[in-house]
């Protein structure tokens, strides 16, 4: 037992001698490679921060651009979009397809759909030329090339006001 007793208090001696050495505690510097490592890491959290809180997320907004606005009730709008880091993304000069069945199919054939570029406004109800999206709602955004034909439809469209 005395032998247990010594060892305890040898490893007991030993850590107060440690902690208490009276030395000031050794400040480390900064080098050269610590300093780079530190400046890389905040530069990529500031890019990521950037791209995370941008307005355009990435899409070619502004100017002539339009989007396409794909949602989960299968309906696809396109326009001009903004405001996409919002809950609500704005979506402006809006277009919308409109798909109608002739009532009676030609002889001898089938009768292929109607579709139709739609300008937001026109219906009954008389709504605005924008559109506030749940961001919940939204399956996935394009951007579209300007000789795309919806683009060139809404082109041709303007044009004719």
């Amino acid at each position: 037992m005395s032998e247990e007793g010594e060892v305890g208090e040898k490893i007991e001696g030993d850590i107060m001698e440690a902690g208490s050495s009276g030395a000031p505690p050794r400040r480390r510097r900064m080098n050269r490679k610590n300093l780079i490592g530190i400046g890389f890491i905040a530069v990529v959290m500031a890019a990521g921060a950037w791209t995370f809180f941008s307005d355009s997320g990435g899409l070619a907004l502004g100017g002539d651009a339009y989007q396409a606005v794909f949602l989960d009730n299968n309906q696809v709008y396109f326009g001009k979009l903004t405001n996409t880091a919002s809950a609500y993304p704005v979506l402006k000069d809006i277009f919308y397809l409109r798909v109608t069945q002739p009532l009676q199919p030609p002889e001898g054939g089938d009768a292929q759909p109607n579709i139709n570029l739609v300008k937001l406004g026109t219906e009954l109800h008389g709504p605005s030329d924008e559109m506030r999206i749940n961001r919940e709602h939204i399956l996935f955004i394009e951007d579209l090339k300007a000789d795309s034909e919806v683009t060139k439809a809404i082109n041709n469209f303007k044009a004719a006001q």
